[in-house]
């Protein structure tokens, strides 16, 4: 499921799913916005997935125990 998927969810669904608060989630966010800047300062091939899918990737990932082949799978990059 993509994040603009879950946009329109309330906030205990969003948690139920993800397993974070929203809020959490938005904090999450803006930490990893100014690491991946830096990360393509130098160049090089752009991700397929907004910032927001790849941390939700990563928390189905940790959360569900699921294979990274399944997850990419579902987000269409594998």
């Amino acid at each position: 499921m993509r994040y603009e998927q879950l946009a329109g969810l309330d906030d205990e669904k969003f948690r139920r799913l993800t397993g974070v608060k929203r809020s959490t989630f938005e904090k999450m966010v803006g930490i990893l916005q100014p690491a991946n800047a830096i990360k393509y300062i130098k160049g090089g091939r752009p991700s397929k997935l907004s910032i927001e899918d790849q941390l939700l990737m990563a928390l189905e990932y940790i959360r569900e125990y699921r294979t990274y082949f399944h997850t990419g799978k579902s987000y269409g990059v594998s």
